[in-house]
């Protein structure tokens, strides 16, 4: 991400002198507000790397400052004053004041202060990233690789004010990840409206959005207020975004840009103080080219985005999920069916073409048909267990298993038939009864700890497999009948590193 810098200045003429140092060192773009609203307004619409407050008055400088941490509580701050002018700073101290330079402004004076916005941004971002993601965004389940990159993005962009583009397939939980956002932002304590742009006619979404007054339009009996009066200090959630007609993305690009609004039949201005998240299934990008989308909205809704991982690459995710629907549907006095683990295994071989939704209306149809009953691979609806899946344990093997691990456990034996037994042959012996699985597998007779023991033959079979692979992972899943991400998780799993392993 390329530096961007914001200069709050009542003297245009440091613009021009910033602009050309700053364009000198290369090092980044410059934005300019001679106001405090304009400047708040810049700050709210993009992701910027430093704040310059150019103002000699003491009283406006605190000003300015405080409206600043308002919107952004951790944005580094330098202050750009005349030799004459008095050096108070406010709050000095604080967690992200740089300090100040003077006018002339000397090149490597500013240089050693960009170098220190750069280190303390750095330092910014591991600190957002290396949260405690067990405690945030509970509502996300899920601990598969894509789950906890999307947790650590979330976690970069709550205590900005930035605008966020939501990516994802149907289903996938995109209103989730928004609704979560919110919950942690800065804006949590007021409203989060969101509003469908696909469900709505194209001639009523003005109206939804921005409201109207009264006779306006046949029907309007009344003066009502739209989403974005009714989310004031909060959160829009602006769904399917993608399905917005042109006429209505020019409406919205324009409250984006300059923060107002009118109301349909309105005059007056309402100015709009929301925080604006969009999330669509469609490519937008593809939607520029094929002249569906305008370029300029997408850019300002396209701030930080984060992109969704579709449920059949999160297959390590599926227990978890059963098992949050599940609760779920209890808390609201619904009868549930039980999993095995069978059936989750299956599960997690299907390609979820509805993600998440098709997970939680199976798992509510299944409550329905087995209310309180044990639910095996054979009693999933056919096309979550089609024939000719090969279930890799014995069922008694397999009810030993908690739901979480039953992937890891199948990963390792997925290969694996019983030995037939021969319904003519005599009981065994006591001492030949050590060979309970198979000949090449002898049962200590002092027993020994499953789990261990298929979790140490899985990481040696995943060595080998790396090995003859020469550290390609592509390769070395094929090997072992997995899919890529999966054998990841699980490298990461046992830390192996496969080039080393090579």
């Amino acid at each position: 991400m390329s530096n961007r810098a914001l200069l709050i200045d009542s003297q245009e003429m440091h613009e021009e002198t910033l602009r050309s140092i700053l364009g000198f060192i290369e090092w980044g773009e410059l934005e300019f507000s001679s106001s405090i609203d304009g400047a708040l307004s810049t700050l709210q619409s993009g992701i910027f790397s430093l704040v310059l407050i150019g103002e000699d008055e003491v009283e406006r400088r605190s000003t300015i400052y405080r409206a600043i941490r308002e919107v952004d509580s951790s944005i580094p701050v330098l202050f750009l004053l005349d030799e004459s002018a008095d050096s108070a700073i406010p709050w000095g101290s604080a967690d992200g004041v740089l300090g100040y330079i003077t006018f002339p402004i000397k090149q490597t004076q500013l240089i050693s202060s960009l170098e220190q916005a750069v280190t303390y941004n750095e330092k910014r971002r591991r600190r957002s990233g290396q949260r405690d993601h067990t405690g945030m965004f509970v509502d996300l389940i899920g601990n598969s690789a894509a789950m906890i990159r999307v947790r650590q993005l979330m976690a970069q962009v709550t205590e900005s004010d930035a605008s966020v583009l939501i990516l994802g397939e149907s289903g996938t939980g995109k209103e989730v990840v928004a609704q979560s956002l919110h919950k942690y932002s800065q804006r949590k304590g007021r409203s989060f409206v969101p509003i469908n742009c696909g469900a709505i006619p194209a001639e009523l979404l003005e109206s939804e959005l921005f409201g109207h007054e009264k006779g306006a339009f046949t029907g309007a009996i009344s003066t009502r207020k739209g989403r974005f009066e009714l989310a004031d200090g909060g959160t829009v959630f602006l769904d399917e975004i993608g399905d917005m007609s042109l006429p209505m993305q020019v409406k919205l690009l324009r409250v984006l840009q300059e923060r107002i609004f009118e109301r349909v039949g309105g005059v007056k201005s309402i100015r709009s103080d929301v925080r604006v998240m969009a999330a669509t299934h469609r490519n937008l990008e593809q939607n520029i080219e094929d002249g569906k989308f305008r370029e300029d909205l997408f850019y300002r809704l396209n701030v930080f985005p984060i992109e969704l991982p579709p449920l059949r690459e999160r297959n390590g995710d599926i227990a978890p999920l059963v098992d949050a629907i599940s609760k779920r549907l209890e808390s609201e006095g619904r009868v549930v069916a039980k999993l095995k683990p069978n059936a989750i295994y299956a599960l997690s071989n299907y390609e979820w073409p509805g993600n998440v939704r098709e997970l939680c209306n199976l798992v509510e149809r299944l409550g329905i048909l087995y209310p309180g009953e044990e639910v095996d691979a054979v009693d999933l609806p056919g096309k979550y267990c089609p024939e000719g899946l090969e279930m890799p344990i014995n069922e008694e093997i397999n009810e030993e298993i908690p739901p979480q691990q039953t992937e890891e456990f199948m990963g390792v034996v997925g290969g694996y038939q019983e030995s037939p037994v021969d319904s003519d042959v005599e009981e065994s012996s006591s001492e030949e009864s050590e060979h309970i699985i198979g000949p090449e597998y002898l049962l200590p007779s002092d027993g020994l700890n499953l789990k261990e023991y298929l979790s140490s033959l899985e990481e040696d079979l995943i060595r080998q497999a790396l090995v003859e692979s020469g550290g390609v992972v592509a390769k070395a899943a094929k090997l072992l009948d997995v899919r890529r991400t999966t054998l990841v998780e699980k490298i990461k799993k046992y830390d192996m590193n496969s080039k080393e392993i090579a």
